[in-house]
């Protein structure tokens, strides 16, 4: 393991070191060199076939992935179980104390005996009914039944022992914490599902070696990317890898699995945030550091001055180089094409899937009776966010229909664009005639801004919807940042939509503001109208989206090369982290800024391929549009650099989290675990099983919306969306358009009520969502702490506080017992792995 580790992954920063310093002090962290070796050449042919096959057609989705969708069984399983239901239906059905009951010569030891010769068991069963004896152990017919001694009888004196709950999984891995045994009585108690044995993989050793060591790099991909950027990776994970390094047994943390005993200072902390008093973007500007800026081969460059400039010199601020990237990602085509390691990652999210199931069934009762001793807290009153939404269709659309009327009322005659046809500027009153129409006359059917059948699989038409009664002039005027009237129409239903937040108190939102890359001064228009219209919650932060639209500008002559479009994206940042002076406006509305997205139809083909000979930014001259991988390569490469800018100069960072897995490509899905923190769909994950497993083991934050997705791409009964959070993925909702999906003012009120209602969510699960979705989001570490408590960051049950989040200590713990086990069996693999190799070259030296 430890030669295949850059040595920049084990020496890695402090998160918050050098925070709270404005002074300026260039990072001394390096990025290490690419260096060509046999295997990148093979691993290129790989990727080339992929892409290969990408340019034909659809079936790349099947070639790359499983040939299947991840909830069905292959057929040979399906007949295997219904052979054993067949059989197990003609045996008794009643529990073993009826069937004792009923044959007094037979005992119960003896009932056990004889259905094990027929289930062929081979897990410790601690009292379980037969039904759930049935239901865990129905495809197993190479296991031997091992049976506990039975529970001392009523009449006998109970001993200490015999009154503690007897928890296998918790035993073993309390075992590796002598001094946690007196703190054993603290844990969550509930019904655990242990299977025992050396090797609980279900696969034949090789095939776990094989994968476990696969997936390991992976895994140290992801955290490297992760690491360049400033971006979260998850601690548990982390751990894991670096537990490998040292070649240490991996084990979880024991406040994990300990019950949560809060301090006064705890339980006393603010649940709301303080809120902000004046105004909000009147904040301190700091002093230039004089830096210079240049950016070659869409990559920006800091140089320390002038000097340095000349020479070509600059800061080391690390980023993966081109060459770097493309093996990586090579390495990653052919991860996910690998037979072996598909199935290997397809059995254990079966796996997971089976024993949320089973927990389901065991604990639901004792999760429902731990939230009702909470007081105060119920779902309506936890915080959840809203992670995916777009500013522009914020609104509902008796909402935008109930504005427009209401300005054409009281602001008829003001003057809101100007006629290039006509060359004279319009009222609102005039625009409305020149198209035929009355206030009176308007209604939603009017409007028509809602999706409908006709938009499934029809992109260019939901982006129609976006101009009411067809014209997009009435979109220019109400929905746009930068128009005749500065956005003003605009920034007063966003901040009418705000106060419906502000008033439900527990709803918040990730707004995301498009700048398109088309100028130089976008930034600075939006920064301008946000601060000019005081467009401001505490409710709210900001993502801005990025359209992938380079085509389009380059055919209107707006754009030389794809450069310019990187330039007008990322230099504003740059400059004003350097000197927030040159754009005052623009660093005042940063600091409510989370995170870029990437936006567009996912689905678009994709013809030109991205390798190592793909043209550089600044030579894409031409009129196709570049690959998606292509654009979050370099958004990813500027933000990393960008965000090490920021670090040394005591600013927050952003993130990136773009729309990927929407449709279209696997390979999308591939970039975004290499780049993004969190992404919004990810719906062809579900035809992945090895990014699906990765994505888990990562954690990676996924924000759906069925609604939307049922209006576009999938229907919602196909929703993924189930399936993923059964298996412990850190799913969130979302709405993304509600002016074009939803009805009611509380748009994702109603996203949780309709998934509740058709996958029938209990109110854990719902809560478990809305906890997600307030750690996927951008809000500032303090409103967390405010929100879901002082201890949010620590793994497993010591990071829920049950009074703020109303997510039962039970599921907590069960998520985390669940991830560790994953964890230990893939590091049981890797030593396995390891030792072998070991042996055999002793046996070659010898």
């Amino acid at each position: 393991m430890n030669g295949n580790v850059p040595n920049d992954i084990k020496k890695r920063p402090a998160a918050a070191d050098g925070l709270t310093s404005p002074t300026f002090a260039p990072a001394k962290l390096k990025f290490p060199k690419h260096i060509h070796n046999p295997t990148d050449d093979k691993f290129q042919e790989i990727a080339d076939s992929m892409l290969r096959r990408k340019t034909d057609g659809p079936e790349l989705h099947y070639k790359s992935s499983a040939p299947y969708e991840i909830d069905e069984y292959p057929i040979e399983e399906n007949e295997s179980k219904n052979y054993f239901e067949r059989q197990l239906s003609t045996r008794p059905t009643g529990s073993l104390e009826q069937i004792a009951e009923e044959n007094p010569r037979v005992n119960r030891l003896d009932c056990f005996q004889q259905l094990a010769q027929h289930g062929h068991v081979n897990c410790k069963i601690h009292y379980l009914p037969l039904v759930y004896f049935n239901l865990i152990f129905l495809n197993r017919p190479d296991l031997k039944l091992k049976l506990p001694p039975f529970p001392q009888s009523a009449k006998e004196p109970k001993t200490r022992e015999s009154n503690t709950p007897k928890f296998p999984f918790f035993e073993d891995t309390f075992s590796e914490f002598p001094e946690v045994k007196e703190e054993y009585d603290l844990a969550p108690d509930f019904q655990r599902i242990n299977i025992s044995g050396e090797d609980t993989s279900g696969v034949h050793i090789s095939d776990l070696e094989h994968a476990s060591k696969a997936l390991v790099k992976a895994l140290i991909l992801r955290q490297k990317y992760m690491m360049l950027s400033h971006q979260s990776f998850p601690k548990i994970t982390a751990r894991f890898l670096q537990n490998l390094l040292d070649n240490e047994d991996f084990k979880g943390m024991k406040e994990g699995f300990a019950g949560n005993c809060l301090n006064p200072e705890e339980k006393s902390h603010p649940i709301d945030p303080p809120p902000k008093t004046g105004d909000p973007f009147d904040v301190p500007i700091p002093d230039s550091v004089g830096c210079h800026l240049k950016m070659k081969q869409g990559v920006t460059y800091v140089y320390a001055d002038e000097e340095a400039l000349a020479n070509d010199k600059p800061l080391e601020l690390p980023y993966p180089v081109l060459k770097t990237f493309i093996s990586d990602q090579n390495l990653m085509y052919t991860l996910i094409s690998d037979g072996p390691l598909k199935s290997f990652c397809y059995r254990r999210l079966c796996y997971l899937s089976a024993q949320f199931n089973m927990h389901i069934l065991l604990n639901e009762l004792k999760e429902s009776a731990a939230q009702k001793e909470v007081s105060h807290r119920d779902f309506y009153n936890i915080r959840k966010v809203d992670t995916h939404i777009h500013a522009s269709s914020c609104m509902n659309q008796k909402h935008l229909l109930r504005f427009i009327k209401k300005k054409m009322k009281t602001e008829g005659n003001e003057v809101v664009c100007f006629d290039k046809k006509l060359n004279k500027e319009m009222t609102l009153k005039e625009v409305f005639t020149s198209m035929d129409l009355k206030p009176y006359d308007l209604n939603v059917d009017m409007l028509d801004v809602h999706a409908d059948r006709n938009t499934f699989h029809r992109f260019d038409k939901f982006n129609a919807k976006y101009n009411p009664i067809g014209q997009s002039r009435l979109r220019e005027i109400f929905i746009k940042t930068d128009n005749y009237v500065n956005g003003k129409y605009f920034g007063q239903v966003l901040k009418e939509v705000m106060s419906d937040l502000e008033e439900s108190k527990y709803q918040n939102a990730e707004y995301r503001l498009s700048i398109y890359g088309r100028s130089r001064d976008e930034w600075d228009k939006l920064a301008k109208w946000a601060v000019t219209h005081k467009v401001y919650s505490n409710n709210v932060r900001w993502l801005i989206q990025v359209p992938r639209l380079y085509d389009v500008y380059k055919s209107n002559n707006l754009v030389n090369s794809f450069q310019d479009v990187l330039e007008n994206i990322f230099l504003p940042l740059f400059e004003v982290t350097n000197d927030p002076s040159s754009h005052p406006e623009l660093h005042a509305f940063l600091r409510y800024v989370s995170g870029i997205d990437s936006v567009d139809d996912e689905s678009k083909s994709e013809h030109i391929q991205f390798t190592k000979d793909t043209p550089e930014p600044e030579d894409w001259t031409g009129l196709d549009n570049p690959p998606y991988t292509y654009y979050l390569y370099f958004m990813y490469a500027n933000l990393a650099v960008l965000n090490h800018f920021r670090r040394e100069r005591g600013m927050h960072t952003l993130v990136l989290r773009p729309h990927c897995g929407e449709a279209g490509n696997v390979t999308h899905l591939v970039a975004g675990f290499l780049f993004a923190e969190n992404i919004s769909h990810g719906l062809v994950l579900r035809k992945v099983p090895v990014l699906q497993y990765l994505y888990y083991m990562s954690q990676i934050g996924i924000a759906m919306s069925p609604l939307s997705n049922n209006s576009l791409f999938l229907n919602y009964q196909r929703n993924p969306l189930p399936e993923y959070f059964n298996r412990g993925l850190n799913v969130s909702l979302s709405t993304d358009d509600p002016l074009q999906f939803h009805f009611t003012k509380e748009p994702l009120m109603e996203e949780y009520s309709i998934a509740s209602q058709v996958w029938k969510l209990s109110s854990c699960d719902m809560c478990e969502i809305a906890r997600n979705s307030v750690l996927q989001s951008g809000f500032e570490h303090e409103v967390k702490q405010n929100w879901l408590g002082l201890n949010y960051t620590k793994e497993g049950v010591a990071g829920n506080d049950v009074t703020r989040t109303n997510v039962s200590g039970i599921r907590v713990a069960y998520r985390y017992e669940s991830l560790v086990n994953e964890l230990r069996c893939i590091s049981s693999g890797v030593k396995s792995y390891d030792k072998s190799r070991k042996s055999e070259n002793s046996l070659s030296s010898s």
